[in-house]
């Protein structure tokens, strides 16, 4: 097999692969267009209104919105993964050569790097860290999972819960670099008590490297692409084998992650940013343009929507991001965002926006709503429900406390946000005395032997047959 230093990427069957930095976030100006101001209008307000047709079917394309994976990104994982299993540390040294541009030696960075990455942070920022770490850590707390059971005289039946033994975190590097993400995803697994909490990372920079150690993270690998799931889950020379694997990445990654699942667990199949509100004719259409922004800015693929009963909300919604988008940095991502997946529904009354968010089922749901605590027991499908002006979605995104990772795409008809639960895995540990075995020994023969398993039968019996 070839050293470290002969293996090139093309000896590898792999060629123009996407690195980790590739993905909707670093797109540029030049790329988008110019800015598109407003959003689409989609009156479902009932069959007399004009376009209702169409606007139906638009809007059940959008609740029928899915994480799906592109083409290539699944065919250049399969790839990657298997040069890793075949060649470990190899494939991963050569193909952060070629698309990262780094030589790596040591994939582990040391603890007195690490260190020192963290204390050159401003401290303005550390604090801020620290103080979203200690919301996170406390909120995380309360989801501590004991084990459970049925015990008396005769059985002791019981769901052993434990933590998972070793985790890895993946943050982005380059210009997609979330600090916040490390905490929301490091912290619920070390209240769990997960042993060993990885981090994967390329180009780690300062303040990742903060939200690591104020995390509590015991080891930090340089490795970033579908490269670093693969080494993760399948396990390397200088990367461990892990049991489970969470963060946000580029498709590359996420497709990587599909297609380790079975080797390893994930957190999920995370498609873009999202948000939903829901908003009345006393909503601040300056509020409700700042939180579509938040979603937005993230890339072009980003989902903001607006339900509301108030159709003479519209036009004080357009001229609120017309104006706010004016001086906002990353103006022509959002711009584009807004115009290929943005919308404002407009529908009947305050029990059709209820049913609109349940249908839509988004990551993030706000309520800009007359006594919005009044809908919540009602919403059923939405990863986070932001409850009146003042719990802003960017809250969540960084210091509230409950974990931002969350279900996209539709997901939260059926997913939870990341916690302390997704960290434990449950043993079910069964003891029963020789009564309570003859008890149910008719019933487990008869259920056996009508499904053709004779030994079943007999395994029973057999124990049974010298106490009658």
């Amino acid at each position: 097999m070839p050293g470290l230093h002969d293996l090139g990427s093309d000896d590898l069957g792999l060629h123009d692969l996407g690195s980790d930095d590739l993905g909707p976030d670093d797109l540029g100006p030049d790329d988008l267009g110019p800015p598109v101001p407003g959003l689409r209008v989609l009156d479902l307000r009932g069959p007399d209104h004009a376009d209702h047709d169409t606007a139906l079917g638009a809007w059940q394309r959008l609740c029928g919105r899915a994480a799906g994976l592109e083409g290539e990104a699944d065919r250049v994982a399969r790839e990657v993964i298997a040069a890793v299993r075949e060649h470990g540390d190899a494939a991963v040294t050569a193909l952060t050569a070629r698309h990262e541009g780094r030589d790596l030696q040591e994939f582990e960075l040391s603890r007195e790097h690490r260190q020192a990455a963290a204390a050159r942070v401003p401290s303005e920022l550390r604090e801020a860290l620290a103080l979203a770490a200690a919301n996170i850590r406390a909120f995380h707390e309360t989801q501590r999972v004991g084990d459970t059971g049925l015990h008396g005289e005769a059985i002791h039946l019981t769901s052993r819960a434990r933590p998972l033994a070793r985790v890895a975190v993946y943050a982005p590097g380059g210009t997609a670099a979330y600090p916040s993400s490390v905490l929301m995803a490091a912290i619920p697994a070390k209240v769990a008590g997960v042993r060993e909490v990885i981090l994967l990372t390329p180009r780690a920079s300062d303040v990742v490297l903060c939200a690591a150690e104020l995390a509590g993270v015991d080891r930090v690998f340089a490795i970033g692409g579908a490269q670093a799931i693969a080494a993760a889950a399948l396990g390397t020379v200088q990367v461990p084998r892990v049991d489970k694997i969470v963060g946000p990445g580029n498709a590359y990654v996420t497709a990587a992650k599909r297609q380790v699942f079975g080797l390893v667990d994930i957190d999920g199949i995370a498609g873009p940013s999202e948000i939903l509100v829901l908003a009345d004719r006393d909503a601040d259409p300056a509020l409700i343009a700042a939180d579509l922004l938040a979603q937005a800015e993230h890339d072009v693929l980003a989902c903001a929507l607006v339900v509301t009963d108030a159709p003479e909300l519209v036009p004080h919604i357009h001229a609120a991001l017309a104006a706010q988008l004016a001086d906002l940095p990353r103006k022509e991502i959002a711009a584009r965002a807004l115009a290929e997946q943005g919308a404002i529904v407009l529908v009947a009354d305050r029990e059709a926006m209820v049913a609109a968010a349940n249908a839509y089922a988004p990551e993030h749901l706000e309520l800009l709503v007359r006594d919005p605590r009044a809908l919540v027991e009602d919403l059923h499908t939405a990863g986070a429900i932001f409850v009146g002006p003042w719990t802003p979605e960017a809250a969540g995104d960084y210091t509230a406390g409950p974990s931002h990772v969350l279900p996209t795409a539709g997901a939260a008809r059926f997913a939870s946000p990341l916690g302390v639960w997704d960290f434990i895995k449950i043993t079910s540990v069964l003891e029963l005395s020789a009564p309570a075995l003859r008890m149910q020994s008719t019933a487990i023969a008869r259920i056996a032997r009508a499904e053709g398993l004779e030994a079943h039968a007999r395994a029973v019996e057999l124990r049974l047959r010298d106490r009658t």
